[in-house]
């Protein structure tokens, strides 16, 4: 796993971005992707793009090489998409919320009580709605989705707060990602959103600087959060997608045989990736008990009504008009 500080990073930024792009010919060395990560590296998500980084090096002959960033080396979410788009970094995963700054109208393929299920979910790659969101994302910003993963359903946590109702999360202090349907979200169930970088969730639970988070159950384990909090609420409230994207000028330099080596390698990283996570997901529960967490099994009605009767009207303007109908109806 390659280490690199964030001043590092940031300070090499100009001459990477210029040699990322040179042809491997003419630096008689291979092609180097820099793919930076938030989460750490037990989560299946950095252990896809390990596998992916292995598979590529060895399709193309050790052509291309991947260099995996995990646990947030590089900086915020926000700053390795900001990154991408500039062609400092070559790639990164996140949440369709999170990149929803780059191009508003994807945020709502991360929204609240959207999607079925994971099934679902996995059809919008698919969708016309979001083969268009890509070009846009690709002409305007410099970025191309290349993959949808599956992130897991998203949970609440609390310190000492017992969450049974809707109505216990009134003035309730949820941290969430600085993303404007996550605070909406929020809001709508009466609690204070707190916005908080990933990379500095665990020490804000520690401190109480927030009662408590959502996130998916392998990001909560992997992430140690049940050593910070005493209660898992299963709201279930979110179907998270995390999408891998990548520099548009960086993807269209490839060679073509090279590209279609990284997409291969991607298709079955993430394959891989989404059927590892689910299988967390189903064992995660009792995992997380046994570590001492109280698991509560809430009326999830009262969490849905207030937000499904707020939230899709808010968004419409940003999303387009009919976008949120199309999707659920996928």
């Amino acid at each position: 796993m390659t280490k690199l500080t964030k001043r590092e990073f940031l300070a090499s930024s100009a001459a990477a971005g210029t040699a990322v792009f040179m042809p491997a010919i003419a630096r008689a060395q291979a092609t180097v992707m820099r793919w930076g990560e938030m989460l750490p590296t037990t989560h299946p998500q950095v252990q896809m793009v390990e596998r992916i980084a292995k598979e590529v090096k060895e399709k193309t002959s050790g052509r291309v090489e991947i260099q995996a960033f995990p646990a947030g080396q590089l900086g915020s979410g926000k700053d390795m998409m900001e990154a991408v788009a500039s062609g400092a970094l070559t790639m990164t995963t996140d949440g369709a919320a999170a990149l929803g700054t780059f191009l508003p109208q994807l945020s709502v393929i991360e929204a609240p009580y959207l999607w079925r299920d994971a099934a679902h979910m996995a059809k919008v790659a698919n969708a016309p709605i979001f083969t268009q969101m890509n070009g846009d994302l690709s002409k305007k910003r410099g970025m191309r989705m290349v993959a949808v993963t599956y992130y897991g359903k998203r949970h609440l946590t609390s310190g000492s707060r017992v969450v049974k109702t809707v109505a216990d999360m009134n003035g309730f202090k949820l941290r969430v990602p600085p993303v404007d349907t996550f605070r909406a979200m929020a809001e709508a169930w009466g609690a204070k959103a707190t916005p908080v970088n990933f990379n500095e969730l665990y020490l804000a639970l520690s401190q109480g600087a927030v009662d408590g988070q959502e996130n998916p159950l392998p990001t909560i384990h992997s992430a140690k959060l049940q050593e910070v909090q005493k209660n898992l609420i299963l709201t279930g409230h979110i179907i998270t997608p995390r999408l891998v994207i990548v520099n548009e000028d960086f993807w269209k330099g490839l060679k073509d045989a090279d590209r279609s080596a990284l997409e291969a390698a991607i298709a079955g990283g993430v394959a891989w990736q989404d059927k590892e996570l689910s299988s967390q997901e189903d064992g995660l529960v009792a995992t997380l008990k046994g570590a001492g967490m109280t698991v509560t099994e809430p009326d999830v009605e009262s969490f849905r009504k207030p937000v499904l009767a707020t939230l899709p009207g808010q968004f419409e303007s940003k999303w387009g008009k009919g976008t949120w109908d199309t999707l659920a109806a996928l």
